[in-house]
């Protein structure tokens, strides 16, 4: 008995200790670590470890009813083989009612500084795709452009390697995944289409759930972390949707994806910001649009940035930020054929709000977004957002 509480006492130890180090904004960005990050580099000697992250958010649009939402219920497990060898994976309840696995890949240290992973993997692109976490962004949502531009959280099968260049200050990641699937088919209705101008490629997001692979498709990102508190982030990704055999020979059915990423974050005393710009570039929409139907852009853009500030002493444990992000996202930066431009979908967002973090791992936030798009005399509801979330 006073082995196990001995045992227990020190994992506790171990654990707050990771916390206070490598969680939140409030740190240096090039030394945050995301969960899966976290679990690799955070054994310590142990065999298996265990984590979560959750956030309950509560919605209130202008002039409309609001929204109370357990939104997202991470569990993090991982497991230690050797000294070389480990497993991570996440489950992810969503909305109290959906259950998905975010993660689940194995991780082989060939060097000290490069690594062999394979199986369910986010896709390296943009900061919120890989650090989602809820202590690690300000604002209750997501950006917008990391919902319909950058489709978090994207993740999908695959194999790759990640590592460092530790004299250059540059870390990388390359993985070949299966990719969006742009179409469904049943011998009824024929040609569906998955993709469109409203959300652009989120709902082609297959999430390794019985995934159709036709052509593999190719993802890379470079962080660059040689200059003290800034991180600079180059990712792309290229390759074609996939498609059931039923459907290969049909004109329209797949859709070539070229993806560039540019993002930075940046953090000196109480001062953070960040930025981030995307555009991709789709081939193939028209004859798309015409088989199923839809109204998918030919190009879809985007960007934010954002600057906060923390108004407590640097020398206190908590962090009180106040924050301002202006974001610009637009899924119909082009069209093909004789699609017209929806300018409803091209959308401006501006974000202000706080962010408190009354432990490490723990944040409480408040905010309120002023919403717009380019319809002439359009009106979108403005929004009032609160949220809790933790990760630990």
């Amino acid at each position: 008995m006073r082995k196990l509480t001995l045992f227990l006492s020190v994992l506790i130890a171990t654990i707050s200790g990771a916390q206070t180090v490598q969680d939140s904004i409030t740190f240096d960005p090039q030394k945050q670590l995301n969960a899966a990050q976290r679990i690799l580099s955070g054994n310590y000697g142990k065999a298996v470890t265990v984590g979560a992250y959750g956030e309950l958010t509560y919605n209130q649009p202008e002039a409309g009813s609001g929204e109370l939402d357990v939104q997202r219920l991470v569990l993090l497990f991982g497991y230690k083989f050797n000294e070389k060898t480990q497993f991570v994976t996440e489950v992810e309840f969503e909305h109290v009612k959906e259950v998905y696995i975010e993660q689940a890949f194995i991780n082989y240290n060939v060097g000290s500084n490069v690594s062999l992973r394979g199986g369910l993997m986010l896709v390296p692109f943009g900061i919120i795709n890989e650090f989602h976490e809820p202590t690690t962004f300000n604002g209750v949502e997501r950006p917008g452009l990391d919902n319909v531009i950058i489709p978090t959280t994207w993740r999908e099968i695959g194999i790759g390697t990640a590592g460092r260049f530790n004299e250059l200050s540059l870390g990388y990641q390359a993985y070949i995944f299966n990719g969006f699937k742009g179409t469904s088919f049943d011998g009824e209705n024929g040609l569906n289409g998955l993709l469109a101008g409203k959300n652009g490629l989120r709902g082609g997001r297959q999430k390794a759930a019985e995934s159709t692979i036709s052509s593999p498709t190719f993802s890379a990102k470079l962080d660059y972390y040689g200059i003290p508190g800034l991180r600079l982030g180059l990712a792309g990704y290229f390759g074609d949707t996939q498609v059931d055999d039923e459907a290969k020979d049909i004109d329209g059915s797949v859709i070539g994806v070229s993806m560039i990423g540019l993002d930075a974050r940046y953090a000196y005393q109480r001062f953070t910001a960040r930025g981030q710009f995307v555009r991709g570039q789709l081939s193939g929409t028209e004859a798309y649009n015409n088989a199923t139907g839809k109204d998918l852009g030919s190009a879809l853009q985007g960007w934010y940035i954002e600057g906060a500030y923390n108004l407590l002493p640097q020398e206190k444990q908590q962090r009180l930020f106040a924050f301002v992000r202006y974001e610009q996202y637009d899924t119909h930066a082009e069209t093909a054929g004789s699609l017209m431009r929806n300018d409803a979908y091209n959308k401006t967002d501006i974000t202000t709000g706080l962010s408190y973090h009354i432990a490490p791992g723990v944040v409480v936030k408040g905010d309120y977004q002023f919403k717009d798009n380019a319809v002439d005399g359009g009106h979108v509801a403005n929004q009032l957002n609160f949220g809790l979330g933790v990760w630990f």
